[in-house]
């Protein structure tokens, strides 16, 4: 069995077999049987996971204590989400190669902060990557009861509509945009077998609210979150693309 995560990891390193084989000073038999499934020894396992800059856990799971990969699975928490760092929502974004969901009410701040992220969703859309967006739904009761928190008077509805038009307008029809009428627990930001999940609390700005960053080892934390996330999507109503197919 191949494995995918070494793989994906040599990629975005911009490694190749014989690259790495000389940076872990080993032969590039040694690599392929690594891709191939085999786990290295405990000193060069961890000196791969450094030249990759990935954990050791992530890459090995099996070879890791069970006990230990929840917690590995929790790469960084931050307290509030304006404390993410700004370049890491594009990385993890141009990193994805097979899923990209959403689920917020409206999510508006990454459109408005980050100039390159309609263009980019659009284009791995274009080149098969699935992605599915959950926006709240302006009429749904769960919006109105939230933007009676904030206090904003429909603040929130209009948010969705500002970024729902920047969706619809700027997405190849291979883009899947639902709205939901649901309460919004967190907000999930999901790129692969990485995620982002933004915590919600009552009457609180989601962007002054705590952050968790995981990375899918064993599931522990990320499957709880991708579940949730399938029950909002099941749920959900779908709305059209507006633009024509380019």
């Amino acid at each position: 069995m191949v494995n995918e995560r070494l793989r994906r990891a040599m990629h975005q390193a911009g490694l190749d077999i014989q690259s790495l084989a000389e940076a872990s000073e080993v032969s590039t038999k040694t690599v392929e049987r690594w891709m191939g499934g085999k786990t290295p020894y405990p000193r060069t396992r961890y000196r791969v996971a450094a030249i990759l800059q990935e954990d050791e856990s992530y890459l090995w799971p099996e070879a890791v204590n069970t006990s230990a990969l929840t917690g590995a699975e929790m790469v960084a928490t931050y307290p509030r989400r304006s404390d993410v760092p700004r370049h890491l929502w594009m990385e993890l974004l141009r990193g994805a190669h097979r899923d990209i969901d959403l689920l917020a009410y409206a999510g508006l701040f990454l459109t408005e902060e980050h100039p390159d992220w309609l263009p980019t969703l659009a284009a791995k859309s274009e080149q098969g990557v699935r992605v599915r967006l959950l926006l709240g739904d302006q009429d749904g009761a769960h919006l109105a009861a939230r933007d009676g928190e904030y206090k904003i008077g429909g603040g929130v509805a209009g948010r969705v509509s500002a970024v729902l038009a920047h969706y619809q307008q700027r997405m190849p029809r291979t883009v899947q945009i639902r709205l939901h009428d649901t309460s919004l627990y967190n907000s999930i930001y999901r790129f692969d077998d990485e995620m982002i999940v933004n915590t919600h609390a009552y009457g609180v700005l989601a962007a002054f609210t705590p952050v968790m960053r995981l990375r899918r080892i064993d599931g522990a934390y990320f499957n709880t979150y991708v579940e949730s996330y399938e029950r909002v999507w099941a749920s959900a109503r779908p709305v059209d693309i507006v633009t024509e197919d380019r």
